[in-house]
This record gives structure tokens, C-alpha cells and sequence, in this order.
């Protein structure tokens, strides 16, 4: 059975005005489209990382722990990290499991970019 057109996920590499990778995700983030993103996630891994998750409708417990392990190696390569473009459900999904404490959420890019810049 092929997924629908619902259940793909785009990744795209761009690069923030500070010079963080930022990977804008579009679609859900879940067990079925986890393997891209972390294929993605393992191209960089020299600059900070900004994912952009504001076209995720959707992120199920394998998709956020996905998001988990690239802040984890991240925070082990000594390079920031931020998520922007929360929607209520996903900020929902980070609260029930309490992660809202722990994955650095930023309102806007300009926001991450200035953190992340001046982390570095």
C-alpha cells in the first residue's frame, strides 16, 4: 500500500540568516516519515540546527523522540539547537510528556537565530 500524499514529509536544508542550518519540515513527523528526517538530521553536524516544524500538523511519540535525539547529539557536539513554529497540538504533545522544559521553543526565526548566535 503506498502512504498517501498526507502521510509524506518534506525536509528542506536552508540555511538562517545567522548561518544555522534550518530544516523546515512540512507534514506530520511520525513513525512512518521518522527515517528521512533523521537521515536529514545526520548531514549536519557542524552548526546549529533550527527546525522549523510550523507545517507539522501532526508528531506521534516516535517523531518527538526523533526530535530528542538530534537535541541530544546537538547538546553532545556543543551546537545549539531550537524548534520554532509550534502548533497547539504539538505544544500540547511537549507538555503531557514534558518535554516543553527541556527542547528549547523560540516565537520566531529571528528569535532562535539570535540565541543560537549568541550561544556560539
Amino acid at each position: 500500500m503506498t502512504p498517501s500524499r498526507s502521510e509524506d514529509l518534506k525536509i528542506e536544508l536552508l540555511d538562517s540568516p545567522q548561518g544555522a542550518c534550518l530544516m523546515k519540515l512540512t507534514g506530520p513527523l511520525t513513525l512512518k516519515t521518522l527515517f528521512d528526517f533523521q537521515q536529514a538530521s545526520r548531514k549536519e553536524n557542524a552548526r546549529p540546527v533550527i527546525l522549523d516544524i510550523s507545517s507539522v500538523p501532526y508528531m506521534d511519540s516516535a517523531g518527538l523522540g526523533s526530535v530528542i535525539s538530534l537535541f541530544a547529539s546537538c547538546q553532545r557536539t556543543s551546537r545549539g539547537f531550537g524548534i520554532l513554529g509550534l502548533s497547539d497540538r504539538i505544544r500540547t504533545l511537549f507538555e503531557v510528556t514534558h518535554c516543553d522544559g527541556l527542547l528549547p521553543c523560540f516565537e520566531s526565526l529571528q528569535a532562535a537565530d539570535r540565541a543560537l548566535s549568541s550561544n556560539s
